[in-house]
């Protein structure tokens, strides 16, 4: 049995439709917290487990009879490193087969990197799995692709400008399905425990070079223009986003102006058999 968490979610639910085209839905079970937000995987045919990773009884339960868990990390950054402890002690205790773990692609550990707030639950992670006693394998999930229009702004193309504190940095954006076709790959092949694999795309660009590409795509003069971070803030918290939310985008365009995700060397296209999908080709569907 083949157990999917944060089976409502975008990653874990992609995933689930890659298994599908080499399982039996009989061979899935997903995790949800809510079951009611369950009901088109239960369509298909997916068992449904309940489950929370701040409830261990609950994830010890649900972890139950299972060979392969799909551990998608937690999104609450302040306690996921508590929910994550929870979630490998509940598959020791349960006794799980192998855990595939999403953790992220990064440069810097020792804790000097602008993002080190959201690598070090991260880190914890991957030490507890390997420490776990249980079959694993690490997957490095590189910024996710499908973010871009959310850090471009909805009037980027009004305006004309990629306004990103990055400066001359490059991210190897990575598109969530592509991950997620990875990871199907990785639970239901052998060969794969005790690796850590680097799910990033095989080209980094910058956001001056999204820029240009939207100018491509578009027809419209866009450019990139990189504030300080506090201007940065400033602006997006005068236009009425959230403090934390602000501080949050800037981290992240700070980690790319250090190179925290500017990594190519990639497993990515060797786990899913073909070149994964470019910043380009993601754009040029979004905004053609």
């Amino acid at each position: 049995m083949i157990l999917v968490t944060g089976a409502t979610g975008g990653l874990g639910s992609a995933t689930i439709d890659f298994l599908l085209e080499k399982t039996a839905p009989a061979n899935i079970a997903a995790l949800v917290r809510n079951p009611e937000k369950a009901a088109d995987l239960r369509a298909k045919g997916i068992e449904i487990r309940v489950g929370d990773y701040n409830d261990p009884a609950s994830l010890v339960a649900a972890f139950t009879g299972v060979d392969k868990l799909y551990f998608v990390s937690g999104s609450d950054v302040a306690t996921r490193a508590a929910q994550h402890h929870n979630v490998v002690e509940a598959a020791r205790e349960a006794g799980v087969g192998h855990i595939v773990y999403t953790s992220f692609d990064r440069k810097t550990e020792d804790g000097s990197s602008p993002i080190a707030f959201v690598a070090d639950s991260h880190l914890k992670t991957e030490q507890w799995v390997r420490e776990s006693g249980i079959s694993y394998t690490i997957l490095q999930h590189g910024l996710y692709t499908d973010f871009l229009p959310m850090f471009l702004g909805e009037k980027v193309l009004e305006t004309g400008v990629v306004y990103q504190p990055s400066g001359n940095g490059k991210a190897a954006f990575t598109l969530r399905s592509d991950m997620a076709k990875a990871g199907a790959e990785v639970l239901t092949a052998e060969g794969h425990a005790g690796k850590t694999y680097k799910i990033v795309a095989d080209e980094a660009v910058s956001y001056a070079d999204v820029a240009a590409i939207l100018s491509e795509i578009t027809g419209k003069s866009i450019q990139h223009v990189s504030p300080t971070a506090d201007e940065y803030v400033q602006t997006l918290t005068g236009a009425g986003v959230p403090a934390d939310f602000a501080g949050f985008f800037a981290a992240f365009a700070l980690g790319i102006a250090a190179g925290e995700f500017e990594n190519t060397q990639s497993d990515l296209a060797q786990l899913i058999g073909q070149k994964p999908t470019s910043v380009r080709d993601f754009l040029g569907k979004v905004y053609a």
